[in-house]
């Protein structure tokens, strides 16, 4: 209840009004039944943009932080994560990595639409780079329909570093389907996962058109914090 209030009543007709965002290729999403969104990540407001142009609810493993701020600011943000459909994890690694998997194959399990971003990180430089086996395992175990997704404009509207979006508009565009349900039984073998994540980044790169960078983003980005 809280979501649909936040989505038709509150946020998204503010949202709308303001950035005026596009939409195309929401008719590839299938209507029922579970689908992980797979999409670029160029900005923090790619999670909240994309759930407001598609009809069904959007579910994204978000980190931890995002749910244990203090005071009235900390309180806001956790529970605008909750109804957005954000679920909280650990993204340190090891069996937190586990953790996230079963929370997703949860989610999936229940006929629900999980986004998430195979790059890992967000682009540091709006670039596509390598993506992460994690969500080909995702993928390979539940079996679930895959859906392209990419974001336009986000890190021109909120670049990193920045707080504030300025105005402009922003869009979303969704390629076809993908059906990796040849590779069933098969998510234990690094080589598939490697071959159905990079068959994804492939499918984003012609959505996206942006130029593809075969390293991880968050080596990118530690070697520049270094």
């Amino acid at each position: 209840m809280i979501y649909w209030i936040l989505k038709h009543l509150i946020v998204g007709p503010l949202v709308k009004l303001i950035y005026r965002p596009w939409i195309e290729g929401a008719e590839n999403i299938p209507p029922t039944g579970p689908v992980i969104i797979v999409g670029n990540h160029l900005s923090v407001i790619d999670s909240f943009f994309l759930p407001l142009m598609i009809d069904r609810r959007v579910h994204f493993l978000a980190k931890s932080d995002y749910f244990t701020g203090k005071g009235l600011s900390g309180w806001f943000v956790k529970h605008f994560m909750l109804a957005t459909g954000q679920i909280p994890i650990d993204r340190s690694g090891g069996k937190a990595s586990e953790a996230a998997l079963n929370t997703g194959l949860g989610v999936l399990d229940k006929g629900n639409m999980l986004a998430m971003y195979p790059e890992g990180t967000r682009s540091p430089d709006a670039r596509l780079y390598r993506g992460r086996t994690g969500v080909a395992r995702l993928v390979v175990e539940s079996g679930a329909v895959v859906v392209p997704a990419i974001m336009v404009d986000t890190e021109k509207a909120l670049p990193i570093g920045k707080k504030i979006p300025r105005v402009r508009r922003i869009g979303s565009i969704i390629g076809e389907p993908l059906d990796f349900t040849r590779f069933q039984g098969m998510a234990a073998d690094r080589f598939v996962l490697r071959s159905v994540t990079d068959e994804i980044m492939y499918e984003i790169q012609k959505l996206s058109q942006q130029e593809y960078v075969d390293i991880y983003a968050s080596s990118v980005r530690n070697r520049a914090k270094a």
